[in-house]
């Protein structure tokens, strides 16, 4: 699969990680990051794939292409308007979530578009009447996320002191937001963590002293997180 990120607009930068394209030409395997996509594939689907807990692969036929936006961690349950836990390792069709209509008005102008980069300038003007609109993100939900991507040792008696909730308030509007509780997200953002440093250019080639630098323990903590979350370990995953 040839994909390919791409900035967002300005506008919508605060909200949405990034944007991209791909062509597809057989199977394909997705680690979890906490984020949920919005996609259109060209044949003709729109779906809404929700966050996921351990990787997951697909496979198309060669040929197809996809236009993606891709909401951050926690916002894009208040932009659509459902509970993220329901669509925990799930993907559901756009009109399950929005309903047919959007749906068939987001279809029609991308499968009128001439090319991948048009199609996805449709898609994130949708996404930009769906911000516009939408709720404001959940307060607890922003601040675990930002201690997270700060540091992922942050504890959870930390996130709940900095939201002023117990811990069972936060695990409940934190499964709300992400679609599980903070433990777990910390272990995704964690996970992703090593990979973006891992793949730095000038990165150390010792995975013990990139585990530590992530926020793991040690390297088989890394190695326990990588096989229950990506399927992999440490060393073919950063290679994929």
């Amino acid at each position: 699969m040839l994909y390919v990120p791409s900035a967002v607009a300005p506008d919508l930068a605060s909200d949405l990680v990034t944007g991209w394209t791909a062509d597809v030409a057989g199977a394909a395997t997705i680690v979890p990051d906490g984020c949920v996509d919005v996609l259109w594939i060209s044949t003709g689907v729109i779906r809404v794939c929700g966050p996921e807990t351990s990787a997951w692969s697909f496979a198309l036929p060669p040929g197809t292409e996809a236009v993606g936006v891709r909401f951050r961690a926690g916002r894009a349950g208040s932009v659509l308007d459902f509970d993220t836990a329901e669509l925990r390792n799930r993907r559901a069709s756009l009109d399950d979530v929005l309903g047919s209509r959007p749906q068939r008005l987001l279809g029609d102008q991308i499968g009128a578009a001439e090319d991948q980069r048009s199609r996805l300038r449709v898609l994130q003007d949708h996404a930009r009447e769906w911000l516009g609109a939408a709720a404001p993100e959940d307060s607890a939900a922003e601040t675990v996320r930002r201690m997270l991507v700060h540091d992922s040792r942050t504890t959870v008696a930390e996130m709940a002191e900095a939201t002023g909730l117990c811990a069972r308030q936060l695990n409940r509007r934190c499964v709300r937001a992400f679609g599980y509780g903070p433990s777990m997200l910390r272990r995704i953002l964690r996970l992703q963590r090593f990979l973006r440093m891992a793949r730095h250019p000038g990165a150390p080639i010792d995975l013990a002293t990139l585990a530590v630098a992530a926020g793991y323990t040690d390297q088989p903590h890394l190695s326990r997180d990588c096989r229950e979350i990506a399927r992999s370990s440490p060393g073919a995953l950063v290679g994929r």
